[in-house]
């Protein structure tokens, strides 16, 4: 836009000029004006109106070029629905067992088994609404469908708030767009196509925004000069690989979905395989623009709201290692993708505040965290398979000497530490015995080790979970605990109850707050904030008198293979 260079022929008769020249050159028109007059004999003054007339002309339709490049940069429109579209994809959002209904969609999709993993992914590209979305990273074996499991999840998001990639260069995601990626799904076919450019998907997933520095000219001036380029998230991201050594960073940022590679799941694709050539096959396959257009619609329902758990205090986590404070996140950011994909059951609330904008929010349930509880046990959980059958020995003998211990003590098992002594004196072991497989439980997390007055200690993490062969996430709170009367947040708020949090005052006694020191003004006001409902309350009867008005998030398991919707 700093240059504008043609090649210009003007003619008068039998007469001509031609040459090449910068209409946004001051000294490029007067010399070519110039030279024209001289040559077709006319005054120079008419020439430069002509040559004004066709700079006019010009600059409207490069900057025409420019809008349209833009506008096909950035994609695709969204489309304007119609009411039928509207009421179909509502009636999806309100569905009494939605995830259950996406998982069978998926699979209708042609993706065969990997429900956990479908809806992960799903919960990952749905996250892209959020402040913090999630990443996912799908590793398989080549040809174990690690691609059709991205592309069939991809393709039910609206394309416009999608972009994908086969490879990048180092550089290339800081020169995009300020707003191209904002809360959109970046989706590359491999990671190696894109281990160049790891450090800027690393940053874009850590920090929600890209910036660089660069060299470029200056229009005015024309010397170098140092221009900043700034790419803003935050942006929910996806990719295959079929490398079995990651890069531990880029690994701890996402989560890594593996592909179940088994015999019976290969002679389930087969079956699939063969029913899509059958008459049946041919018509489910045609349903599948159907679910297609279906979801993308859904998902252009859903508000960016923000998402309060109201059960997050009492939530628990292993916090043996470090890197669990990432792993935490993904768990957090399970729970608030599912609770915002549930918005259409659920009151929208505002959070007021004097002088500030309203807050819209939706509020996570019991049913969202078990919810992620469970998936988070299918993609992230281990099995007791993992054991030697004498160690998965000594850990049952461990668990029962630490319950025992815990009701003589009155306290909870995760309280009980014991050393190896107490451990082969419980179990009569030898040390030798004893000491190889209680490494082994450390080493796999089963047993924490402690610190103590100067002596190790160990600390049981394991709470019967997984005992049935189902794979499971040590640490997690049992949704049980959950359900108790006194774990359920009150969220009536009025003159007598202090804080935030809604705690009632002691009798006689005023309003507990802040407080500020004696001659300074208070800093905050008496009623800090507000909390009331968003939803119309006509829209609100309407969602709850509808079947799929409740607030649960399916039940399970989820279906493994479904030729058509359910």
């Amino acid at each position: 836009l700093e240059a504008l260079k043609i090649n210009l022929l003007v003619r008068r008769g039998e007469a001509f000029h031609v040459d090449s020249l910068d209409l946004l050159s001051a000294r490029s028109r007067g010399a070519f004006a110039a030279e024209a007059a001289a040559e077709i004999d006319m005054a120079p003054e008419a020439v430069k109106r002509d040559l004004g007339q066709i700079l006019l002309k010009l600059e409207t339709m490069q900057e025409e070029r420019a809008l349209a490049a833009k506008a096909e940069s950035s994609g695709p429109a969204a489309p304007i629905l119609t009411p039928e579209r509207e009421a179909a994809a509502l009636a999806l959002l309100r569905s009494p067992n939605l995830l259950d209904q996406i998982a069978a969609d998926v699979a209708a999709s042609g993706v065969v088994g990997e429900a956990a993993n479908a809806l992960v992914a799903y919960l990952a590209v749905i996250s892209r609404k959020l402040e913090k979305p999630l990443a996912v990273l799908i590793q398989s074996t080549s040809a174990a469908g690690k691609s059709a499991l991205m592309d069939a999840v991809l393709a039910l998001a609206p394309p416009e708030e999608t972009v994908a990639y086969s490879a990048m260069t180092g550089q290339s995601l800081f020169y995009l767009g300020q707003g191209d990626l904002k809360h959109k799904a970046l989706a590359i076919a491999e990671e190696e196509g894109a281990r160049h450019a790891s450090y800027a998907l690393k940053l874009l997933q850590s920090q929600g925004t890209l910036t660089i520095a660069s060299t470029g000219k200056d229009p005015a001036s024309g010397k170098l000069v140092t221009q900043t380029y700034t790419v803003e998230g935050p942006v929910a991201l996806m990719m295959t690989t079929t490398a079995i050594d990651l890069d531990e960073e880029l690994k701890n940022r996402c989560l890594v979905l593996t592909i179940d590679e088994s015999r019976e799941q290969t002679k389930a694709i087969h079956e699939r395989q063969r029913y899509e050539e059958t008459l049946e096959g041919l018509s489910a396959g045609e349903d599948r623009a159907v679910i297609v257009a279906l979801h993308q619609d859904a998902q252009r329902l859903l508000r960016p709201l923000k998402v309060v758990n109201p059960f997050a205090e009492q939530l628990t986590f292993l916090d043996d290692k470090t890197r669990t404070r990432r792993d935490h996140r993904k768990y957090l950011g399970l729970i608030r993708a599912i609770a915002l994909l549930h918005q259409h059951q659920r009151p929208i609330r505002q959070l007021v505040r004097p002088g500030r904008e309203v807050v819209d929010y939706v509020e996570a349930t019991i049913d969202d965290i078990a919810a992620a509880n469970h998936l988070a046990h299918a993609v992230l959980g281990v099995t007791l398979d993992e054991l030697p059958p004498q160690t998965r020995r000594l850990l049952g003998l461990v668990r029962q000497m630490v319950e025992a211990r815990a009701q003589a003590a009155g306290i909870k098992p995760q309280e009980v530490r014991f050393t190896r002594r107490e451990v082969r004196e419980a179990t009569g072991w030898g040390d030798t015995q004893a000491k190889v497989h209680l490494g082994r439980l450390e080493e796999l997390e089963y047993l924490l080790l402690r610190r103590d007055a100067g002596r190790f200690v160990y600390e049981l993490a394991w709470a019967r979970e997984g005992e049935g062969g189902e794979p499971f996430v040590m640490g997690l709170i049992d949704i049980e605990a959950l359900k108790a009367p006194s774990q359920t947040p009150n969220h009536e708020y009025d003159d007598n109850r202090a804080g935030l949090e809604g705690q009632r005052a002691a009798p006689g006694r005023g309003v507990v707050g802040v407080v500020s020191a004696p001659g300074r003004p208070s800093e905050i006001p008496a009623k800090p904030s507000v909390v009331r409902l968003a939803t119309p309350p006509a829209e609100l009867e309407t969602a709850q008198a509808h079947p799929g008005a409740a607030n649960g998030a399916g039940s399970y398991p989820y279906p493994q293979a479904v030729a058509g919707r359910a």
